[in-house]
């Protein structure tokens, strides 16, 4: 019993499609191999997908630019020389758009300004203006976030400096050389890290006043 006959036209579910479209290619491929080796045809298939994938098939007697050639010899038309003239219109677009751009940043540093009529000048003068405040803008945001960027390290720095002191403080607390009338003996001075830690032990002799006894006899001799 044969397959029903197919109906030709767009298989609507993508999935399908790319199905069909996968083993009809694969088929016209080997035909076109068959064909080649058969018949010492020179064969050339290009197709596209629905999805824009390319798919080629060239026989291996002949190069891509040879069956071109073949094809222009053939039909009498140039193809090489329309993308020739295609190429160049391309490139006398580029080249004038740049001359422009070029002229036009002369005249932004104050260069080729002769030709330019009055509404010219207003229109680059306008333009400059607009430049000016986006680098005006631009620039306030850096010198922000830089500022911002500093009081973070400066913010930082304040705390880890009160965690020292806080640190340094409890330490302090400790050491043998505070005496319970909270005096504190010279050799304290010696413990403590650069001037900082120096002023802090003088903080505590000026609040504190605390006076060192020594008994001799009846006469008391005390340092403040």
């Amino acid at each position: 019993m044969g397959r029903g006959k197919i109906e030709i036209k767009k298989i609507e579910n993508a999935t399908n499609r790319q199905v069909t479209y996968s083993k009809r290619r694969n088929g016209l491929f080997k035909k076109a191999q068959e064909l080649t080796v058969l018949c010492d045809a020179k064969v050339s298939l290009i197709m596209f997908s629905s999805t824009g994938k390319f798919h080629e098939f060239l026989s291996p007697n002949i190069s891509t630019k040879g069956f071109f050639d073949l094809y222009q010899k053939t039909t009498g038309i140039d193809l090489w020389n329309s993308h020739y003239e295609r190429m160049e219109e391309n490139y006398r677009r580029l080249k004038e758009i740049n001359k422009k751009l070029r002229r036009e940043i002369r005249q932004r540093m104050g260069g080729d300004l002769n030709e330019l009529n009055i509404k010219e000048l207003q229109a680059l003068e306008a333009k400059m203006d607009s430049s000016l405040l986006a680098i005006r803008e631009r620039k306030y945001h850096v010198i922000k976030t830089q500022t911002d960027k500093h009081k973070k390290k400066v913010r930082n720095l304040e705390e880890r400096h009160a965690n020292l002191v806080m640190d340094l403080e409890a330490k302090l607390d400790g050491q043998d050389g505070i005496v319970e009338t909270g005096g504190y003996y010279e050799s304290t001075m010696g413990l403590l890290p650069n001037g900082a830690s120096n002023l802090y032990a003088l903080r505590l002799y000026q609040n504190q006043q605390p006076p060192l006894v020594l008994h001799d006899g009846t006469n008391d001799l005390r340092l403040a």
